[in-house]
């Protein structure tokens, strides 16, 4: 598991808080923990494919992937469906790029992926919710990824690097805490939370070589600087609790 870790953290500009832990650990907050760990699966899924209908797809592929994911959104969003059935639901549209873009294809390829995996685990989530007892109900959303977002460029393609550099944030964020918490957790949300570290610990990664090669140009700067933001929303104090606040009060 360090070999998976040392990148991640190396990545991240601090390790997340004391506080933060010592709130995740509490029993009373498993409930929050969880739903706001499974809206976040969604939400990850759901940029990915605004990234690959945004950018390299045409309308017909764009339609496929909003038919995709309308199910877990009618489930999350107005609390309509049976969660047992998303498991069933598949991509029917294969999703070719644009021939004008000269990365058209691998953006494809890694964000169709990532979304099946962020799917799949969004359904894993609810199978732990539902063995701990946890009915699912909308809560409000954290401030952490609009707090990087509001930092985004308004021109391209400086806004689609910078958005993947934030993807990449929250992506090691994300792995960085399932390993922190999972020691704290009984056996069963412990081995899954492990087990999410396994299969995500290269989803930064994949960001961060879009970012690179859709820049053509040394990007460092400026995931430095994403890399601060980052760490300030992680380390400064938070009212609410959530899968990725920052300090608790």
């Amino acid at each position: 598991m360090q070999s998976l870790l040392t990148p991640i953290n190396n990545f991240l500009h601090c390790t997340t808080p004391d506080s933060w832990i010592d709130a995740a650990r509490k029993p009373e907050n498993l409930a929050v923990l969880l739903t706001d760990h499974l809206v976040c699966e969604l939400k990850a899924a759901q940029s990915a494919m605004y990234l690959i209908r945004r950018y390299v797809v045409d309308e017909q592929s764009s339609t496929a992937l909003l038919q995709w994911l309308k199910p877990y959104e009618d489930y999350t969003y107005r609390q309509q469906g049976d969660w047992t059935k998303l498991a069933d639901i598949k991509l029917k549209k294969s999703m070719l790029p644009k021939a004008d873009s000269n990365y058209g294809q691998e953006l494809v390829d890694k964000m169709v992926l990532l979304i099946k995996e962020e799917l799949h685990h969004f359904y894993q989530v609810l199978e732990m919710m539902q063995h701990y007892g946890i009915t699912y109900d909308k809560i409000t959303s954290s401030r952490y990824a609009r707090g990087m977002l509001r930092h985004v460029s308004t021109y391209e393609p400086n806004a689609l690097i910078d958005k993947l550099i934030c993807g990449a944030y929250i992506e090691a964020r994300s792995c960085e805490r399932f390993a922190k918490i999972a020691p704290f957790l009984d056996k069963p949300l412990a081995d899954f939370y492990i087990s999410l570290l396994r299969s995500e610990a290269r989803h930064f990664e994949d960001y961060l070589q879009l970012a690179t090669k859709i820049a053509g140009t040394d990007i460092s700067e400026r995931i430095h600087f994403f890399g601060v933001v980052e760490a300030d929303l992680i380390l400064s104090i938070d009212d609410e609790f959530r899968f990725h606040s920052g300090s608790p009060v």
